[in-house]
């Protein structure tokens, strides 16, 4: 009986398909084309994809650029060194830090960002000037600002690297060796302040070990002691407003 009734349900499915398939046919369902690829008419078509293609690609290396052409890495730099001083893990967070050190790099660029909206974007979106020559004119206020960043014994590295010749003056010296070279020269100098933020906190941290040793609490961690004092050191001096005071006159000097 049970094979049977199943053998009635199948039959009866499958007459239900044979009825609604006229009815499925007989409505056209109208699919859209999608001419992606497609050869292009004009030199002109041409030339507006591949510029597309230019600006998508510049769009996906602008992380790159911000953190290795821009005051960001110092910035960010410094402010972890502040964080692992205190003895602190996820205070700030990350995003707190990292949205400071975007806001405060857009502080120190702006004279370098209106610098190039004024000689190369304004132009450019006014038909004065091509796209070639707006990349050039954008990028000389950009490199200027690097090259003042930049350490002589970092730059004549990279170009011992890259094996230009010396050039005779900074405008002379190519964009692609002056990046690496200021991003060393970033880490430099971001690593000297961070040593020199460490030294007062290392100086807590071992007055409070010698305390403890002394009074026989050798189960207690001394981070554990030394942390509070830490916090209420860097509260009480207005640690943030000098060490952001430091790291924008740093580029400004």
């Amino acid at each position: 009986m049970r094979s049977r009734r199943v053998l009635r349900l199948s039959l009866t499915v499958a007459a239900l398909l044979l009825l609604a398939a006229p009815a499925a046919s007989a409505q056209q369902i109208a699919i859209p084309s999608f001419d992606f690829v497609r050869p292009a008419e004009t030199p002109q078509e041409g030339l507006q994809t591949m510029q597309l293609l230019l600006l998508l690609t510049v769009l996906t290396l602008a992380p790159s650029i911000i953190i290795l052409c821009t005051s960001f890495t110092r910035i960010i730099v410094v402010f972890s060194f502040i964080r692992s001083a205190l003895g602190l893990q996820q205070t700030p967070p990350n995003q707190v830090l990292i949205g400071l050190a975007l806001f405060l790099t857009a502080a120190v660029m702006m004279p370098t960002f209106t610098e190039i909206n004024r000689t190369a974007i304004q132009p450019y979106l006014a038909g004065e000037i091509d796209q070639v020559e707006a990349i050039e004119r954008g990028a000389l206020p950009l490199k200027a600002f690097m090259l003042k960043q930049t350490r002589e014994a970092d730059l004549g590295l990279m170009l011992e690297v890259s094996g230009e010749e010396a050039p005779d003056g900074p405008e002379d010296v190519h964009f692609l060796t002056v990046v690496p070279a200021f991003a060393l020269s970033e880490l430099k100098t971001a690593f000297t302040m961070g040593f020199l933020i460490y030294v007062p906190f290392i100086i807590i941290d071992l007055i409070v070990a010698s305390l403890m040793m002394s009074l026989g609490m050798m189960m207690v961690p001394p981070t554990l002691i030394s942390l509070p004092f830490k916090v209420l050191l860097f509260v009480l001096v207005d640690g943030w407003h000098l060490v952001v005071e430091s790291l924008v006159e740093s580029f400004v000097g």
